[in-house]
């Protein structure tokens, strides 16, 4: 089922804000904020490319943008730099991210022209943004379980869901490790979002699927999508009942296109499991 009809070109990083009760995503390509409330659709348009958010108060989001993490007034439309972002890197853009139970906010970036390893992990936590990783072309799956003890990431073209355990700041302390290898299938795993049982719900790009895995990595069902390039779920809605789900139309043919028209749409999937609350910023 289709939540919202608008096309984009790369739907990516939707974001169910708890207070508000309010669903927001981006599409990346045309620089845009999107969003519907009780009025109907709204978008915003930003100078760069933004990708992905967090919620820090009732009207305020923190947003990933080109060459900073700023803050985003919804009411007032007021941006202010919270933190700089790879500046000296101008080919490069923002892509997947999510705060985590610690209040942390992670960020991946990635060249956009997707040249390989140009990329990094970052994680922003109260006034700090830290380098994690780094040698990433793609970076998506962030993602962390209820209790915050470890966090998921992937590098999309390496087929693998990584696994890394958190100290209680929410910092990595340990080496990651292969949670998923998708390999041998051929998968392409893309943004990902844990319930609130620890079950990770996975995009799985040009698959034309969401795919749920248990804690321990064993695949338990997926769900197919009307659109063969899946970007990002979230959980949404007064009982995060309903898994939102992002996707995109870059570099589709006439043919494919024809075939899925509504690639680049997002998607509703209702009743699939109850999610988690998108956890605050703290700043």
């Amino acid at each position: 089922m289709i939540f919202d009809p608008r096309l984009c070109e790369l739907g990516e990083g939707p974001l169910w804000h708890p207070i508000r009760e309010q669903m927001f995503w981006f599409d990346i390509n045309n620089q845009k904020l999107l969003s519907q409330d009780r009025d109907g659709p709204r978008e915003w348009r930003f100078p760069e490319i933004v990708s992905a958010a967090g919620w820090v108060s009732d009207d305020v989001l923190l947003i990933a943008g080109e060459r900073d993490l700023f803050l985003f007034d919804l009411e007032t439309e007021e941006v202010e730099t919270l933190c700089l972002l790879e500046q000296d890197k101008p080919k490069n853009r923002p892509n997947d991210g999510r705060a985590d139970p610690q209040g942390g906010f992670w960020i991946g970036t990635m060249a956009k022209d997707e040249a390989a390893g140009a990329g990094a992990i970052y994680r922003y936590y109260r006034g700090e943004l830290r380098k994690l990783y780094s040698d990433i072309t793609v970076p998506n799956a962030i993602c962390f379980p209820p209790s915050g003890a470890f966090a998921h990431f992937t590098d999309t073209i390496t087929h693998k869901v990584m696994k890394v355990a958190l100290d209680a700041d929410g910092w990595p302390n340990a080496a990651p490790e292969v949670f998923l290898d998708l390999t041998a299938e051929g998968l392409y795993p893309d943004g990902a979002v844990i319930d609130a049982g620890g079950v990770m719900w996975l995009a799985q790009w040009g698959a034309s699927r969401v795919a749920a895995y248990d804690a321990d990595g064993t695949f338990l069902r997926s769900i197919p999508i009307d659109a063969p390039q899946i970007t990002c779920p979230a959980f949404a809605g007064p009982q995060l009942s309903a898994l939102i789900v992002t996707s995109a139309r870059k570099n589709l043919d006439a043919e494919a296109l024809r075939i899925a028209p509504n690639s680049g749409a997002t998607f509703v999937i209702e009743g699939t499991t109850k999610g988690q609350h998108e956890h605050q910023v703290i700043i």
